[in-house]
């Protein structure tokens, strides 16, 4: 697991806080910059660093006032803006995260080829030299707000509990019966877990053993529910009048069957990373963060 922006032990809180913003932003800057990357995978990663960015934001939120939520909401939209690829590219991961297709050769090309269509014109529609320069204004921008931003009384008390709000924001949309739970509650969870898997990033070296530990866990939490968003993805492409109705009776069951074992993975997985009550969480976290400094 690559090392991400964290808090540094040798610098002030606020110091801390605005480091990580600015890696942050410097990531998405690279993500859309960088020429040797395809439109795809630039679009991917700077979507990938728009979520750190807002569960940053989301974390600091009442410390940034309306200047926090507007830039959280122009992070959204850019992301939202370049997402037509991706979806595209998820359906592609759900066709090959099927187990025992009883389809032939041929018929998987066809729908692996109509997918691919998709995320082609979605590639050539998204990021275009317009796109970009809107991007780049907005990161500029953002870069500009973050050394203004009133931090300077935060404490890393101030930071421990709005992580314990993440970890209570997730932990309270955990399904009762996880079988009997619809796409779109999962898909709401799903957001939360990503939320909180970029917050922990800041505390990994703090502990660093624990920090990448916990880590881990909420990035397998994430991955199954990912695949699990992906095939219902998939599962809307073989309505009718989609590219991929033809196959709706022989994907549908085995759509179905994956989805669900998913879905039991990412209930063992949660059962054990949010097995603390909010307050025990808040105790580590302080306590951390206490023994470190």
């Amino acid at each position: 697991m690559d090392d991400k922006p964290s808090f540094q032990l040798d610098v002030s809180v606020d110091e801390g806080l605005r480091a990580v913003a600015r890696s942050i932003l410097a990531d998405a800057r690279a993500a859309i910059q960088n020429p040797e990357r395809s439109a795809a995978e630039a679009v991917h990663d700077f979507r990938r660093q728009m979520k750190r960015w807002r569960a940053f934001l989301r974390l600091l939120g009442p410390f940034l006032g309306a200047d926090g939520k507007q830039l959280r909401d122009q992070a959204r939209d850019l992301a939202r803006a370049l997402g037509g690829a991706r979806d595209a590219q998820s359906a592609l991961d759900a066709l090959a995260d099927l187990d025992g297709l009883d389809l032939s050769k041929r018929s998987l090309a066809t729908m692996r080829g109509r997918i691919d269509e998709l995320r082609q014109a979605a590639e050539t529609n998204t990021l275009t030299a317009d796109m970009r320069l809107k991007v780049m204004r907005s990161l500029d921008q953002a870069l500009g707000a973050v050394e203004q931003w009133p931090l300077h009384s935060l404490t890393f008390t101030d930071v421990a509990k709005r992580l314990t709000r993440g970890y209570c924001a997730a932990r309270e949309t955990l399904p009762e019966h996880w079988t009997a739970t619809n796409g779109t509650d999962l898909h709401e969870l799903r957001k939360r877990i990503v939320t909180h898997r970029h917050q922990m990033e800041m505390v990994v070296p703090f502990w660093r053993r624990f920090g990448k530990m916990w880590i881990g866990e909420a990035q397998r939490l994430r991955d199954r529910l990912g695949k699990h968003q992906d095939l219902l993805l998939l599962m809307r492409m073989t309505e009718p009048g989609q590219p991929l109705a033809h196959w709706h009776k022989r994907l549908k069951p085995a759509i179905a069957q994956r989805a669900t074992k998913h879905v039991k993975a990412a209930s063992r997985i949660a059962q054990r990373l949010f097995v603390d009550k909010p307050k025990a969480f808040q105790r580590r976290l302080e306590v951390m963060g206490e023994t470190s400094r």
